[in-house]
């Protein structure tokens, strides 16, 4: 950190952990990614249903919903699985719904007509941010099938009009710092994850949700300021390797 001890993995405040995202890396859903930030690992799928739930029926409008789950092997304390409990905890209700509003805030409904897209993000590892790269590779699973639509002529455009990204910011041991693994994570004294919206077209990002929480200290507004600063330099990367990604079109699928 600048002025202080390095951080656990050796970055500077600014920087994001190595990520990546690799496309159809199962073969079954309409669009797969499993997304990459350090040793986070989440399993992104996006699955097409050509109807919508009862009560949009007759709208002329789709809907994106998501879901969200951790295997039991996602972290070095097995995860009880919650469908054996009958009941999922209100973490994952939370963070599914935030995803969700997420990808739907980047995709224009009426252009997606009376079809419904499924994300489902399953964390495979767990080491901090789960729910931001659910979000950065959920995106590229949308797009992805998505295109497939438009590839088989059931949809003229690609829905989407934005990119969409999120990341983590806190502030730990008094310093603003990027993109937490778990190890700053259980400890940051404010904690925040920032969604951001970038125009497909070009134009200015505007942000989609920003939920920061003081955990051990309050925050002033220049640490505020100072913690969307690095947010917004972080999403600008990730929406960059998102455009690169997508300028090339996924490999065409016949429908199932």
């Amino acid at each position: 950190m600048t002025g202080s001890a390095p951080r656990p993995d050796g970055r500077t405040a600014d920087e994001l952990r190595p990520f990546s995202f690799q496309r159809d890396f199962t073969e079954m859903a309409d669009g797969s990614v499993l997304v990459s930030f350090g040793n986070t690992r989440v399993l992104c799928t996006a699955s097409i249903d050509e109807d919508v739930p009862r009560w949009m029926r007759g709208s002329g409008k789709g809907w994106v919903t998501a879901e969200y789950s951790m295997l039991p092997g996602a972290s070095p304390e097995r995860i009880n699985r919650e469908a054996a409990k009958g009941k999922q905890s209100g973490r994952t209700v939370e963070i599914q719904r935030l995803i969700g509003r997420s990808l739907r805030a980047a995709c224009d409904m009426e252009a997606l007509g009376e079809r419904q897209v499924i994300v489902d993000c399953d964390v495979l590892q767990a080491d901090g941010g789960t729910r931001t790269a659910s979000i950065c590779g959920g995106f590229v699973a949308l797009h992805d099938a998505l295109e497939r639509v438009v590839q088989r002529g059931d949809l003229a455009v690609n829905p989407l009009h934005s990119f969409c990204s999120a990341i983590s910011v806190g502030i730990v041991s008094g310093v603003p710092v990027l993109d937490l693994p778990y190890v700053e994570d259980s400890i940051a004294e404010v904690d925040m994850n920032v969604v951001m919206l970038r125009p497909v077209a070009g134009g200015e990002a505007s942000f989609v949700e920003v939920q920061g929480t003081a955990e051990g200290m309050t925050f002033s507004r220049s640490q505020l300021d100072s913690l969307l600063g690095l947010a917004e330099g972080g999403l600008t990367s990730i929406s960059d390797a998102q455009a690169a990604l997508v300028a090339e079109a996924p490999s065409a699928r016949p429908a199932r």
